[in-house]
């Protein structure tokens, strides 16, 4: 896959400039490729990507495969790669300026737990009965070789997340039955950071989407749920993490939001802000429950402030802060709900700025090991299309 890749795309080292120009495109952010490939390096290759983001100032792309961070130029050459992870590790977010990675983190005793531990041929051990989240916060400055060790190479803190953890473990009384995981709460995946809702500038919050099981006989199921948190305060309390022997120093978030949306399964895959549209996209597993129009991508819109509204569908009632979706995409007369039919996006969804996105496409490679397409787009906005692929 590497040597393909160089086939059709180097750096001249003299000059700085790509030497197949037809693989590049001039953008306001300079000259970017135009697809980048990239696989898993763990010995399985079997679990797919995730999440990626790119840092288009310094030239390196960080892709999640589920139990390993990877980190690249934008050629799709391994830098550097945090392994051993026995968790799920999903969506991440850069924060450019600090160097920060933050990642959603499952470790967790339900199938994709189970199937995480059994393709990578391990128990947790130790002490790693039970159910744990996190947010990860990797140090990207010191991701500098392959294969580091998330433990003991200084390159990965966490912040415990107990909130999360009572919501998952939850029996909640749902129309007078009694129903597991309060809000059908699977854990966490989608994670982005963006200023607070109904702001444009100030000061930037970390936002992590709860995975939400598929169930479509409950009601209470409906929305994607978003916590809020002050990074500086993940940052105070995050620890060190040993597989087995998990910490619980951690905080509650600082604001509950919903988003309503229908059921989806596993709730929202990838979470993006965009500073150029204003808007987070939600990326999700297109849900089945009948009576919601089930789009694939959402927005919400980031300049206007949550309502405080009484709950759909929950019984007994409950009153939240519902964040408002964007005025843009298809429009589901029954349920009001917007958005898209875009089949891609949950493994990958990454504003650059001015309108631009790397977009995630997996796929196996010749040895049917896992592997990521980073395709540019540009968004539109558009009913049928919301973006379109640079050329």
């Amino acid at each position: 896959m590497k040597s393909l890749w160089l086939s059709l795309l180097l750096l001249l080292p003299a000059s700085g400039v790509w030497a197949d120009e037809l693989a590049t495109v001039q953008t306001p952010l300079g000259t970017l490729p135009r697809e980048i490939v990239r696989g898993s390096t763990s010995p399985s290759g079997n679990l797919h990507v995730q999440g990626v983001q790119v840092d288009v100032k310094r030239g390196y792309i960080y892709y999640s495969f589920t139990t390993e961070l990877v980190k690249t130029d934008l050629r799709g050459q391994v830098v550097g790669s945090v392994t051993g992870l026995t968790c799920h590790l999903g969506c991440i977010e850069l924060d450019t300026e600090s160097g920060k990675l933050y990642g959603s983190m499952e470790y967790k005793d339900d199938n994709i737990g189970k199937g995480v531990l059994k393709a990578l041929g391990r128990t947790q051990g130790g002490q790693g009965q039970g159910n744990y989240f996190y947010i990860g916060i990797f140090d990207t400055d010191k991701i500098t070789r392959e294969g580091m060790n998330p433990s003991t190479d200084g390159v990965l803190k966490t912040a415990y997340l107990p909130e999360v953890v009572e919501m998952y473990g939850a029996k909640v009384n749902q129309g007078g039955q009694l129903r597991d995981h309060q809000y059908g709460c699977s854990g966490i995946d989608g994670i982005s950071k963006g200023p607070q809702f109904g702001k444009t500038q100030g000061k930037r919050y970390v936002n992590v989407a709860l995975g939400i099981y598929s169930d479509l006989k409950r009601t209470d199921n409906d929305y994607q749920v978003i916590l809020q948190y002050d990074p500086a305060k993940l940052e105070q309390v995050a620890r060190p993490l040993v597989a087995g022997q998990f910490h619980k120093s951690g905080l509650k978030a600082e604001k509950r939001y919903f988003y309503y949306t229908g059921n989806t399964n596993w709730g929202v895959q990838n979470l993006d802000y965009d500073p150029y549209t204003h808007y987070w996209m939600a990326a999700v597993y297109t849900g089945r429950k009948p009576g919601f129009p089930n789009y694939s991508l959402f927005a919400i819109d980031g300049t206007r402030k949550a309502k405080r509204q009484v709950l759909r569908g929950l019984q007994p009632t409950e009153r939240g802060l519902v964040l408002q979706q964007a005025a843009a995409g298809l429009q589901d007369q029954t349920t009001g709900v917007r958005g898209w039919r875009f089949a891609d996006g949950s493994t990958g969804l990454e504003s650059l700025g001015g309108g631009y996105y790397y977009i995630s496409h997996p796929g196996r490679d010749s040895q049917g090991r896992q592997q990521c397409t980073l395709s540019l787009y540009r968004w539109t906005g558009k009913d049928d299309g919301p973006f379109e692929k640079v050329k």
